[in-house]
């Protein structure tokens, strides 16, 4: 039979596969330095201090350099596994094929007994070979106090490096004696770790030693403990909420990442953002649809985010191939932003050529004969090569080249060429420094939207004093979330700089500043990884570590991995045609630990967080005993503020069976059904608890039971009320709030809104006409009904002096009295006097016509306001509506 070169190759694969496999699984075992050195002398026992002859021998025989040689040979031997074991995605048939032959090995020959139990119960497994040679060496030195060997014994004992085995309780031995001994900060920060979560059972939760050690290690500078200690004074864990400090600690983590910001190429470095929830991944913690980060408005979200960008950027080039110039823009863009393993700079500058040089010649005069609508999209190119050049990034930095493209970019009107041409004014590079050119550059950038423009705006009118200008422009910056504008708001509300200090305002601030920089203090990145790799004890500690910090990611992360529930029914996922996400077993079973994070997520914002906490009380996991009381509190606070279905669905759950509230089964119904309102794939859990509703509810009422049952919907047709009626209604409605509010309810800001209503129907219900009618609606009738009783009254007035005058008219007449005309053509004060009989005929005519004139102006004085027939009487009644 005559072999196909294509088998001859596949086969080569395939035992090269197989061949790395067999590498991978034998990792685990390390060869360690050649170490010549042997202690003369036995160390001294545990809880002795060594002799000064003991330390001389160890320092004589070069104990230091046997420790610092075994270190730096076991960290190469790290880091060069940690290359070769870096991630890899199966791709096509042949390697679908060898990925699940390597699964199939390890589930055959490699399988182990699960480890879905608590931490404190694992058994460090025994160490031999040189491992353990090089280990008792460690020991010996750390038995005379040699720092370094102590570290390196705690950290091996604590992460399991260098195939060393997790001993906890023996890392938090190593770490207390060395934080001790020297006050070592490291040392002191993992004290405070332990303390705080009580992992591995190394040591009993204890919140007020883990502050206590973490303010030792902040003190000295120690960016997880700063970041932890703020965190912990701004929510009030293991002390009293307090604020300044809070704002004290986070200003120090806050001015160190802007440090490291400012230190990167000019615009500051491309921060890379890790924090994301695992359980989101997997359509939330209560699965698809159900979940709140799945449902309602993230319902038709991709949660794979990583499948979403690999179709968009294939259907991108397949666009880029048809010459299609917006989509050639967008696909350069996203290999340049995305910071994962898309990022390909290259690749961006090749597409980002591609497009400039159909409008700009080599020479860069514009082609005249380029597509349609080329200029815009050719600027925006040019903007990113020449932030290419100006940083250094894929090609050799280069500011006067930087210089040429931004003037390109310029000239068709880009925004964000005049950002940058603007950084190059401010800071004098390649071109002479200028400040005025500078803000001018920025200011048109600014008024484009540009974040970073308005934010270096804001800062050169900081530095001429002008505050209230410099405000503005930072908070038009923080819209984009610019990291440098809640920096300098921070700064201005905690120093209260032209204007009252607000400590709350700067804390929330710095601490959205230091959350941002994840690089200098976060443990996400390490956590990320080790959940990808289903390495999940590995992820587990390393969340905690960025949960302690206040990451509400980390929390929810936290808590997912610890959680003690799990689905009734757990389908197994086999990714056969696609990519899937399944949930994984709890790395901890730990109760307890799970509620701490919920609790601390939910506070942060987290729906189904909040949700979990109430199954928590509800079940009385992680608590001594079930807390009704709180579990309907986390369940109305999701259901009324969050309008969580999951929410409605088990508060109505708990008015069916009584639990924490007055037993009820129409107002039960009546939560189903806005359960069914708020998430439309709630209709099968809705419709199944609604048929045993209806059951308990037609059992109660033929037995006669004291449960109110469901009750019959009222009829659609309303009952017409008069003006007064609705008053008579609005009047007694406020009467009862107003009894109600002055008792005191003393709920939390979070039942407020549940409070006003009560027990009673929901808003928008059947119950009566009025309660349909909108609040705002009812005030201005009423406003509407004192205007025109105000009117009507007036006008009566008006009518009465009107009568009143005209009789006196008669009477004067019939008297031969002067009326108001002749009264009116004389002096003030005065009575009219008439004319001598030989006065000339025009003098007779001209003071005729004042008195008629005058006559007219007296008959149609109404007083102050306008008359009734007057055409300014309508416009006078209109305005004193609302007024």
């Amino acid at each position: 039979m005559k072999l196909h070169p294509l088998h001859l190759w596949s086969f080569i694969v395939a035992v090269l596969s197989f061949s790395k496999i067999i590498r991978a699984l034998g990792a685990e075992q390390h060869e360690v330095p050649d170490i010549r050195w042997q202690p003369r002398t036995e160390p001294p026992s545990q809880g002795t201090v060594p002799s000064r002859a003991q330390r001389d021998e160890f320092e004589d025989l070069g104990g230091h350099d046997a420790v610092h040689a075994i270190w730096h040979r076991l960290q190469e031997i790290e880091d060069a596994r940690r290359n070769t074991s870096s991630s890899y995605q199966p791709r096509g048939l042949i390697g679908s094929a060898l990925d699940y032959a390597k699964i199939a090995f390890r589930l055959l020959f490699m399988n182990s007994p699960s480890r879905d139990h608590a931490l404190s119960d694992r058994q460090p497994s025994a160490v031999s070979g040189d491992l353990a040679r090089s280990i008792n060496i460690l020991k010996h030195a750390a038995a005379l106090d040699d720092s370094d060997a102590i570290f390196l014994l705690a950290e091996m004992s604590f992460y399991g490096n260098f195939s060393h085995p997790r001993d906890y309780p023996q890392a938090f031995d190593y770490y207390y004696k060395l934080a001790s001994s020297t006050g070592n900060n490291t040392a002191q920060y993992m004290l405070g770790f332990m303390h705080a979560t009580g992992v591995g059972g190394a040591v009993k939760r204890d919140q007020a030693k883990a502050l206590l050690y973490h303010t030792f290690a902040a003190e000295q500078g120690n960016i997880r403990s700063e970041m932890t200690v703020g965190y912990r004074h701004h929510s009030g864990i293991g002390t009293a909420r307090n604020c300044d400090k809070a704002a004290h600690f986070y200003k120090k983590v806050a001015d160190k990442a802007m440090a490291y910001w400012r230190s990167g190429p000019p615009g500051g470095r491309n921060l890379v953002k890790e924090a994301y929830r695992w359980a989101d991944e997997a359509g939330g913690v209560y699965g698809e649809g159900a979940s709140v980060s799945s449902s309602g408005l993230n319902a038709n979200r991709d949660r794979s985010s990583h499948a979403s960008t690999d179709d968009i950027m294939e259907y991108l080039d397949m666009m880029v191939r048809k010459g299609d110039l917006k989509a050639t823009f967008s696909l350069a863009k996203m290999y340049y932003e995305n910071r994962n393993s898309r990022h390909n700079v290259r690749k961006a500058q090749r597409l980002f050529i591609k497009i400039t040089k159909q409008y700009w010649d080599k020479q860069g005069k514009i082609i005249s004969s380029g597509p349609k609508g080329i200029d815009r999209i050719a600027a925006k190119a040019a903007a990113y090569i020449g932030r290419m050049y100006l940083r250094g990034e894929g090609w050799e930095q280069n500011y006067e080249k930087a210089a040429t493209w931004f003037r390109r970019g310029i000239a068709n009107g880009d925004p964000l060429c005049q950002y940058l041409m603007g950084i190059m004014y401010r800071d004098g590079l390649g071109v002479p420094k200028d400040s005025l050119k500078a803000a001018s550059f920025f200011r048109v950038a600014a008024d484009e939207d540009i974040a970073a423009a308005q934010s270096n705006l804001g800062i050169l009118f900081l530095d001429q004093g002008e505050l209230e200008t410099a405000g503005q422009y930072f908070e038009l910056a923080v819209r984009h979330g610019h990291l440098e504008a809640f920096y300098y708001l921070a700064e201005l509300a905690n120093k209260g700089i032209g204007r009252e200090r607000h400590c709350g305002m700067a804390t929330t601030y710095y601490k959205i500043v230091a959350e941002s920089v994840e690089e200098i203090h976060s443990s996400l990145g390490e956590a990320n990884q080790a959940f990808e790799k289903g390495d999940l004890e590995t992820a587990l500690i390393a969340s905690m570590m960025a949960a302690e910090q206040g990451s509400e990611a980390a929390q929810a992360n936290a808590a997912y991995l610890t959680d003690v529930q799990t689905p009734v029914l757990n389908l197994p996922t086999v990714p056969i045609f696609g990519s899937t996400l399944k949930r994984p077993a709890s790395a901890v079973r730990d109760a307890a630990l799970a509620l701490i994070y919920w609790t601390r997520s939910a506070k942060q914002a987290n729906i189904d967080s909040l949700l979990k906490a109430g199954d928590y009380y509800l079940s009385g996991h992680g608590t001594s005993n079930p807390d009704l009381e709180k579990a309907s509190t986390c369940y109305h606070t999701a259901a009324e503020i969050h309008h969580s279905a999951q929410a409605l669905w088990n508060f109505g759950w708990m008015h069916e069976n009584g639990l924490a509230v007055e037993q009820d089964f129409h107002m039960a119904k009546r939560y189903y059904d806005l359960a069914l309102e708020t998430n439309s794939e709630a209709y099968l859990p809705v419709k199944l608890a609604l048929i045993k509703l209806r059951a308990r509810s037609f059992w109660n009422t033929i037995t006669g039971g004291k449960v109110n049952s469901i009750q019959a919907e009222p009829a659609e047709t309303k009952k017409s009320r008069t003006l007064s009626e609705w008053i008579a209604q609005f009047l007694e409605y406020a009467d009862e709030e107003l009894e109600e509010g002055g008792e005191g309810t003393g709920l939390d800001d979070l039942e407020l809104e549940s409070a006003a209503f009560g027990n009673d129907a929901m808003p928008g219900g059947d119950e009566s006409y009025y309660e349909e009618v909108d609040d705002g609606l009812v005030e201005t009738l009423i406003i509407i009904g004192i205007a025109a009783t105000l009117a009507f009254l007036v006008y009566y007035r008006q009518q009465r002096q009107l009568q009143q005058r005209r009789a006196a008219e008669g009477g004067r007449i019939a008297q031969n009295v002067p009326g108001p005309v002749a009264a009116a053509a004389a002096a003030p004060g005065q009575a009219a006097v008439p004319l001598p009989t030989g006065a000339p005929q025009s003098q007779q005519q001209e003071q005729q016509q004042q008195q008629q004139q005058q006559g007219v102006m007296e008959a149609d004085d109404g007083g102050f306001f306008p008359n009734p027939g007057d055409p300014d009487y309508a416009a006078w009644a209109a305005g004193g509506v609302g007024h």
